[in-house]
């Protein structure tokens, strides 16, 4: 009789152990996904702020093709600034500079942003950035590879002391949260259109300037062309290769 009645417990007992197991392995299976989830993003997130080594690659944020400013307004608001906050520029702001100056707008033919001579685009393009200039990017030199939308970073350093020494001391140089370089290697435009490329290579360089100056306005930022500076010691300063000549140092920075 007890045994029976221990079997009718039993049976009772597991009916309701039975019920709360499945809303018991329920609820870990939620907080196992969630768990999951929440360690992917926390991890792509980590990986995305990793302080990018020298060498490394790094992805920029897709451009956008429109904005909330017409290129007239643009064109009307356009000044050189020299006077910068300290506020730090975000990585799509870069990106969205970056893709202004030599970004790919045509994926089919190559074509850039701005016009070159018989597509032989002699210009590269190198990005100084202070310390915490840009929002997840760490200080350094980096290299903007258009066919990418990726930057290669080359030196560790916050140069934007010795780059100011180098164009003859100008302030807003060392205070800017980063700088636009823009080089040219002349042998790809002279190699097809003879001395005559380098009129056509200081014409590519205005284009780009202007793209830069341009896309600063509309993101509520300011820039100023500077030509003044010393070739070798810039080239120096951010290590570039020989063949690789600054035609133009653009400093940016929100106003």
């Amino acid at each position: 009789m007890r045994s029976d009645l221990m079997k009718i417990h039993l049976g009772k007992g597991l009916k309701v152990t039975r019920r709360g197991y499945v809303k018991y392995a329920a609820g870990l299976v939620v907080a196992a996904v969630v768990a999951v989830a929440g360690y992917a993003w926390t991890a792509s997130r980590e990986a995305s702020y990793q302080p990018a080594m020298t060498g490394q690659a790094i992805a920029l944020p897709k451009p956008k093709a429109s904005g909330f400013m017409s290129v007239e307004e643009a064109v009307a608001r356009r000044r050189s600034v020299r006077d910068y906050t300290r506020e730090p520029l975000s990585l799509e702001e870069v990106s969205q500079l970056l893709w202004a100056v030599q970004g790919i707008t045509d994926p089919a033919s190559g074509k850039r942003a701005a016009p070159s001579a018989g597509m032989t685009y002699p210009l590269e393009i190198y990005l100084a950035v202070g310390e915490e200039g840009v929002k997840d990017l760490t200080r350094g030199v980096y290299n903007y590879i258009s066919q990418k939308h990726s930057i290669i970073k080359t030196l560790d350093d916050d140069v934007r002391r010795p780059l100011q020494e180098a164009a003859l001391r100008q302030s807003w140089v060392g205070e800017a949260p980063i700088t636009i370089i823009i080089a040219a290697i002349y042998e790809r435009t002279t190699a097809r259109y003879g001395d005559r490329g380098l009129r056509y290579v200081y014409i590519e360089v205005g284009h780009a300037a202007e793209n830069v100056f341009l896309q600063a306005v509309a993101l509520n930022l300011g820039t100023v062309p500077i030509g003044a500076f010393n070739d070798d010691n810039v080239q120096k300063v951010l290590g570039l290769p020989e063949e690789a000549k600054p035609l133009y140092v653009m400093p940016v920075g929100r106003v």
